[in-house]
C-alpha cells in the first residue's frame, strides 16, 4: 500500500469499505454502502478511489460487479491500519460472536485464534519473528506436529506467498497468525468440523466438538489468553 493509499484508506468510511472485506468476500457496491453507513453516490466515489489506489479488484458478473480486496497482503496491511486508527485505551465493542472467532481474509481471527498463535509458540511448533514485519518460522517440531492435521508445511513454503505472519486481531489487539499457514488451518478446521460459516457475515462458529479438539491437542484457553503477553515478540 503506497503512501497515497494509505491516505485514501484512511478516511473512515473507506477504512469501514476496506474491513467490510477482511473476510475474502466479494460484496456489491449497494453491499458496501450500507456497511459504510454513506449513500450510494459517495460510496461510488470511494470505491472509484480505492480501485485508483490499486487496494480493490472488481469483477462483473452479468450486471453487477463485485468488489474485493486485492490480495491478501492488502488485507494486511488493511488490518494494520484499522488496529492503528483506534485510540487507547481500547474497549472492545466488537459483537461477541464475531469476536470469539471470525474470518479475517482467509485465516481465522478472534479470541480462539489468538489463543490458538499464543499456544503454537509455547509448543515451539513456531518461532516468533526475528525482527519487527519478518515471518514466523516453523520448528521441526511444528513441520511434524502439523502434519497430523494434514498439513503440509514443506508445500506452503514452495507456494508464492508468506508462510507464516503475526497478524494484528483488531478486535482483540493481539496478533493471531495470518498467512498460508493460517489459511490452511483455518480450511483443516472447516473440513473436519470444528468450526462452521454463518452464512451472511464473518463470523465462524467453535463447534463443540472443535472445543474439545482445540483444547485437547493445544490446551487453547480462549478467556486465558486475554491480557496476556504477546507471545509473538521476542525476549
Amino acid at each position: 500500500m503506497q503512501a497515497g493509499g494509505v491516505a485514501a484508506a484512511a478516511d473512515p468510511a473507506r477504512l469501514r469499505t476496506l474491513c467490510c472485506l477482511l473476510d475474502g468476500r466479494a460484496r456489491t457496491a449497494a453491499e458496501l454502502a450500507r456497511a459504510a453507513g454513506v449513500t450510494a453516490v459517495a460510496q461510488d466515489a470511494q470505491l472509484a478511489a480505492l480501485l485508483e489506489q490499486r487496494l480493490l479488484r472488481v469483477a462483473a458478473t452479468g450486471r453487477r460487479r463485485y468488489y474485493a480486496l486485492r490480495d491478501a497482503e492488502t488485507a494486511q496491511r488493511v488490518r494494520a491500519l484499522a488496529g492503528a486508527v483506534r485510540q487507547a485505551p481500547f474497549v472492545p465493542r466488537t459483537p461477541v460472536p464475531l469476536r470469539a472467532a471470525r474470518t479475517c481474509y482467509d485465516h481465522m481471527a478472534g479470541t480462539w485464534a489468538v489463543a490458538l498463535g499464543a499456544r503454537l509458540l509455547r509448543m515451539r511448533w513456531l518461532r516468533p519473528p526475528a525482527t519487527a514485519g519478518a515471518d514466523c518460522s516453523v520448528t521441526p517440531a511444528g513441520v511434524t506436529g502439523l502434519r497430523g492435521l494434514d498439513i503440509d508445511v514443506g508445500a506452503l513454503r514452495r507456494g508464492h506467498r508468506r508462510l507464516a505472519y503475526p497478524c494484528l486481531d483488531w478486535s482483540e489487539r493481539r496478533p493471531h497468525i495470518g498467512g498460508a499457514l493460517g489459511a490452511a488451518l483455518l480450511c483443516r478446521f472447516l473440513q473436519r468440523g470444528w468450526v462452521v460459516r454463518d452464512t451472511g457475515s464473518r463470523a465462524l462458529e467453535v463447534t463443540r466438538s472443535g472445543q474439545q479438539a482445540l483444547r485437547a491437542r493445544f490446551h487453547v484457553d480462549p478467556q486465558g489468553s486475554r491480557g496476556g503477553r504477546d507471545q509473538f515478540r521476542r525476549r
